[in-house]
Order: C-alpha cells, then sequence, then structure tokens
C-alpha cells in the first residue's frame, strides 16, 4: 500500500492532482487508513500512471475517464480506442495549423519592422487594428 505522498511520487504527480483525481473519482484510493488517510494499491498507482501519461498527450479528464475505463475492460474493441486517439491527432493537428498561422504573421511583422530607434512599429500597429 502507498500513501498519498508515495503513489504520486511513483506515478510522477503532485500529490494535489493525485488528490483532485480521488475527489472526481476519477482514480480512487483502494482503502482509508484507520486514521482517514487515502491508501492506494499497485493497481490505482498504474491508473494514476495511465491517467498522467493521458494527459500528456492532452487528452481532457473526461477523455481520461473514458480511456481509463476501456483500459479497465477486458473486453473492449481497439477500434474504440483507436477512434479516440484519431479524434485527439485531429485536434493537434488543428493546433498545429493554428500555431503555425500565427508563426507566420508574427515572423512577416517581426521582419518589417525595423528595430531602430524610431517609434514607427508594424508590430504595434497590427496589435492595436
Amino acid at each position: 500500500m502507498y500513501n498519498i505522498g508515495a503513489a504520486a511520487e511513483a506515478a510522477e504527480l503532485p500529490v494535489k492532482t493525485v488528490r483532485y483525481y480521488a475527489d472526481i473519482d476519477l482514480v480512487t484510493p483502494s482503502e482509508r487508513s484507520q486514521a482517514g488517510y487515502r491508501q492506494y494499491g499497485e493497481a490505482e498507482v498504474k491508473k494514476l500512471i495511465f491517467v498522467r501519461r493521458s494527459r500528456t498527450f492532452g487528452f481532457s479528464v473526461d477523455e481520461c475517464r473514458e480511456l481509463l475505463s476501456l483500459y479497465q475492460d477486458r473486453n473492449r474493441e481497439s477500434r474504440q480506442v483507436k477512434q479516440i486517439a484519431l479524434q485527439r491527432i485531429e485536434e493537434i493537428e488543428h493546433k498545429m495549423a493554428e500555431l503555425q498561422t500565427l508563426h507566420d504573421e508574427l515572423a512577416h511583422l517581426a521582419e518589417t519592422c525595423r528595430g531602430d530607434s524610431r517609434p514607427d512599429c508594424p508590430i504595434i500597429k497590427s496589435f492595436s487594428a
């Protein structure tokens, strides 16, 4: 059994995050000590690691809940997991396109700015338009 601090350390998460996941019933402790402290078993620590990794890929808490449910379901169909992953890839690609557009616009503005001692600046002018 792990106390919350040890479980958080094993999962490489802040204690506050582990507590939050318990409060929202995402990953709950397997039991409580007689003093009322949360205790986590190996299975719960593995779930915490699973959620941390899922969050690293940008999945929302609700998506993590769905993925965690599939993780625990031995009768799952891999197509369900793949569909969730493909949807996330699409969201990432959309965000990448947005970031590329912002990059290109800002690079153009920086290129057109003389960067000298004069007050005229196309970057400021663009932001204030």
